[in-house]
């Protein structure tokens, strides 16, 4: 017969956490610092002129400071960076429309990403990817809603094309930039 096993599984060893260690004002100063990065990146997002001839369609720069901060800091810390950057930058350079459409994306773009992160078998390429691809389907889903027109889904696959360009790049980008920041932050 088999022997029962009496291990006490909080005797395993856990994963150290890769985020670093900050007082809650060094805390409070990091995430303003990235929400400022964010919006900034929104700014420069914003004069450059690119026309797919599908509107909508952005390099989602700012994304890259929500990706990397999904590996650096706590979820709700991330959310907040990510609402603030687009609520900001609504206020800023947009209107109400891009507000709600930019939430849309931004909130469920966030929930894949950070679901995704949690598991290690998406390498931060696939999770931008997921992430870039998830924005638009939810621009998409309220511009829908919005106009009362289904057939704005014909857009959607040149949408996901786009998701997954932009989120490849932004991805590529984050793979490289993450381990300078992580250094950085230890």
């Amino acid at each position: 017969m088999g022997e029962i096993n009496h291990s006490n599984h909080s005797e395993e060893k856990k994963k150290p956490d890769p985020r670093p260690k900050m007082t809650p004002a060094a805390k409070a100063a990091y995430v303003a610092i990235l929400t400022a990065l964010a919006l900034i990146l929104s700014y420069v997002e914003a004069m450059i002129p690119l026309n797919f001839g599908i509107p909508g369609i952005k390099l989602g720069l700012a994304n890259l400071v929500v990706l990397i901060g999904l590996f650096l800091l706590r979820p709700g810390e991330v959310l907040a960076i990510s609402v603030a950057r687009i609520l900001l930058a609504g206020f800023l350079f947009g209107n109400a429309a891009s507000i709600i459409y930019s939430l849309a994306g931004g909130l469920l773009s966030f929930a894949v990403m950070l679901g995704l992160s949690k598991c290690s078998r998406f390498s931060i390429m696939g999770i931008s990817i997921a992430g870039g691809v998830s924005h638009n389907i939810g621009q998409i889903i309220v511009a829908s809603i919005a106009v009362e027109n289904i057939k704005l889904m014909y857009y959607l696959p040149a949408l996901l094309i786009a998701g997954v360009l932009t989120g490849l790049l932004i991805g590529v980008i984050g793979g490289h930039v993450l381990p300078a920041v992580s250094r950085i932050t230890r």
